[in-house]
């Protein structure tokens, strides 16, 4: 069994922001394999969808904590599954990633990204795969904390839209083959 979790900010002030664009991905593989959110046992703070994606046994995750918060209940839930950081895909936004490219690594570090290192704390480890989608750098007078916090602009959405479903491309080929995944998610945005 895997687990891929989106992460996120909850609530409808956050929805379509670029925080956000992580748990869109997990949104869209449900939406493809036949599953439906629901919400999980309290103590767990996440919401789930659990499919077949081939013939792996999917766990599909959005926590509904804050996105600072997330280590919690990513750990709860590896651990109401039975699973381990072995088997964990998150998925996030980073703004030091070129707007509408991916980046597929099987470790790293937080790289600044405060859902990261929540994750890390609570894992013990960087030792977990992690998808990145560019939302790209504020403009210079932006703060980053606000400027991930904003909804896409209008014309950016129809790209946002395809690079949430390239996205999900990847984690099915992450589920079989990571380096056949990782070279998808890199080719991703070089026109």
């Amino acid at each position: 069994m895997k687990v891929v979790v989106g992460l996120r900010n909850p609530g409808p002030d956050y929805q379509g922001s670029r925080h956000n664009v992580g748990s869109e991905v997990v949104q869209a593989l449900a939406r493809r394999h036949g599953g439906r959110f629901k919400r999980g046992p309290l103590r767990l703070r996440a919401e789930f969808s659990d499919v077949r994606i081939g013939s792996e046994r999917v766990v599909l995750a959005a926590p509904l904590s804050f996105m600072n918060e997330s280590g919690g209940p990513v750990r709860a839930v590896l651990d109401y599954h039975k699973a381990t950081a072995d088997d964990l895909l998150v998925v996030y936004d980073d703004i030091d990633l070129e707007f509408g490219r991916l980046r597929l690594r099987d470790e790293g570090g937080s790289g600044g990204h405060n859902g990261l290192r929540s994750i890390e704390r609570s894992l013990g480890s960087p030792g977990y795969a992690r998808l990145k989608l560019g939302v790209g750098r504020p403009p210079s007078r932006i703060d980053p904390a606000d400027y991930v916090l904003r909804p896409f602009a209008k014309a950016e959405r129809p790209e946002v839209d395809t690079l949430v479903e390239d996205a999900a491309d990847v984690v099915e080929l992450w589920l079989a083959d990571f380096a056949r995944a990782q070279e998808r998610a890199a080719l991703r945005g070089r026109d």
